[in-house]
């Protein structure tokens, strides 16, 4: 099962009742957190999200309203005693500004791992369990977006093992992929296993303009969070000329991927009650829900 939650869900600056946009994804006791602008740590006190368990920060970019609350929430975890390192992944000329961040840390009682990714293609890596792939976008500056997959094992077939004979000490063998020797005979996993399972997949999209990388790596996600700048249609203008999008833009993403439900986020600070401008969005793609700080939910395999 994994537990996501929108730690913020604004954009540029943050409001009173609404902190910048920020995302955490739980999953077996460890979790990612993706951005951390100004006054994120607060946010996920409020909400009791664990900040020890944080394994790993993932950055979209290195623009201020997602990066600054960096040093306060690394001193933080470092004041509850932590000396597990803290990896943090984010795109190609990123260190060097997160580097310069870490500076008014001091001391910290961990270590910081800095890794950067491509900013033009895709890349393929693996963090707490999950799969995660990393989505080239358009913005002013090097940005990210991600895709987190989670893989799930075949059912075990109770009635197939019972047939060949299998004693049921070797099953949990089996189930994890080992094959095992019943009266001199060789049992493989996929004698006692059901069809493969679809994994369970989030998406994760900020401070771009539509790309059509966006819609490969989203495709047939469980959830698909997407920024939502401006809500009324006729703000593509600004949208355009500020690299970010409008609700109906990615209301369309979610339609041509085939995601089944859309997360808006990061509302611009001129934009106090996205609800307002649902319509834009939910006229396209039904199953949109607007946003709001600590909205979360629990994905499990059927």
């Amino acid at each position: 099962m994994i537990n996501v939650t929108l730690v913020g869900t604004g954009g540029m600056v943050p409001l009173p009742g609404r902190y910048l946009a920020s995302c955490h994804i739980e999953y077996n006791g460890k979790a990612i957190l993706v951005d951390c602008g100004e006054g994120t740590q607060i946010s996920l006190q409020k909400g009791k999200l664990s900040l020890n368990k944080i394994d790993t920060i993932l950055f979209t970019h290195c623009h201020a309203d997602h990066v600054t609350g960096l040093p306060g929430l690394l001193l933080t975890i470092g004041n509850n005693g932590r000396t597990d390192p803290i990896n943090i992944i984010a795109p190609r000329g990123s260190a060097k500004i997160i580097n310069s961040l870490l500076v008014v840390c001091g001391y910290l009682p961990f270590e910081v791992k800095i890794a950067e990714l491509h900013d033009t293609k895709s890349q393929e890596f693996n963090q707490i369990g999950l799969k995660i792939t990393s989505i080239p976008l358009k913005h002013h500056i090097n940005c990210l977006g991600y895709s987190f997959e989670l893989n799930l094992k075949p059912h075990f077939q109770p009635e197939k093992a019972k047939t060949l004979n299998i004693p049921v000490k070797l099953w949990r063998l089996l189930h994890g992929g080992d094959e095992v020797v019943v009266d001199d005979k060789t049992i493989t996993p996929d004698m006692v296993l059901g069809s493969p399972r679809k994994p369970i997949k989030i998406s994760y999209v900020t401070d771009t303009r539509p790309v059509k990388l966006i819609n490969e790596v989203v495709k047939d996600s469980d959830l698909f969070i997407c920024e939502g700048m401006y809500g009324n249609d006729e703000m593509f203008d600004s949208a355009v000329a500020k690299m970010h999008m409008i609700f109906s833009e990615a209301a369309n993403i979610s339609l041509n991927a085939n995601v089944k439900e859309l997360w808006l986020t990061h509302f611009s600070p001129s934009m106090p009650n996205p609800e307002e401008y649902k319509k834009f969005a939910e006229n396209i793609f039904a199953n949109t829900i607007i946003g709001k700080d600590l909205m979360s939910k629990k994905l499990s395999s059927p």
